[in-house]
């Protein structure tokens, strides 16, 4: 027997919800890819220097956020159809995977608090080795292939140079930098780029979390609300 009273109101209010839950899940899912595949990160990601691959932490956080998006759209599917269906089992079933969703957004938000400096430095130390051998006067043979990458850091990010710049690298960073970049009166300091970088991409990240998480809070306390209703209908055994 259907649910009536407040309870009905609640089984409505959960199906919203779970449509707002599934299209977040829908959202975030676009955003991370957006985020896999955004050109600054690509390109300065993709990078090989001396045998050894640019750091890809960034990318850990981006291949979770993909599968939560997709885990978030199959249990919001889950549950509008228990709800709409006033099934005990799958509205059971929906609570269990939100617990489970719920805890690993916990978790992996503690690690990308802990994290956070980490993506910028691991590149800056990528940047400061490419920049070492690219002023190298000693002719060292990883010199063409560092200043290679440190042309793709500069047009990337429209930088040039780390901001305390040597002497060595002021004579020659004609032929390192774009000269677009170096027509400024000031050209841009390539780490304060990079942390600012993913700065900007982690706070995304944050606030699209945060979102989700409220919404979950809401999702299992009307769950447990529905639950309780239907298993206090008459005809409910």
């Amino acid at each position: 027997m259907a649910v009536a009273g407040c309870t009905k109101c609640i089984k409505y209010m959960l199906f919203f919800f779970n449509f707002i839950f599934w299209l977040a899940g829908g959202v975030i899912l676009g955003v991370a890819l957006w985020l896999r595949h955004d050109s600054q990160t690509s390109n300065l990601l993709i990078l090989q220097f001396e045998g050894q691959q640019a750091p890809s932490t960034f990318y850990i956080s981006v291949y979770i956020l993909i599968a939560v998006g997709a885990v978030m759209m199959l249990v919001g599917f889950l549950g509008c159809y228990g709800a709409i269906q006033e099934s005990q089992c799958l509205l059971g079933t929906f609570f269990f995977f939100l617990v489970i969703l719920f805890a690993c957004e916990v978790a992996a938000a503690i690690w990308g608090f802990m994290n956070r400096d980490t993506m910028s430095k691991e590149l800056i130390n990528f940047y400061d080795a490419a920049y070492i051998k690219a002023v190298d006067v000693s002719g060292s043979p990883s010199k063409d292939a560092a200043i290679g990458v440190l042309g793709v850091f500069h047009s990337t990010l429209n930088c040039c140079g780390k901001g305390d710049d040597t002497p060595l690298f002021m004579q020659v960073r004609g032929t390192l930098c774009p000269a677009g970049i170096l027509s400024l009166p000031k050209p841009k300091s390539c780490h304060r780029e990079l942390i600012a970088l993913f700065s900007e991409k982690l706070h995304l990240i944050g606030l699209a979390a945060l979102v989700v998480a409220v919404i979950m809070i809401f999702e299992m306390i009307f769950t447990m609300v529905l639950c309780c209703g239907i298993r206090n209908s008459p005809g409910v055994y």
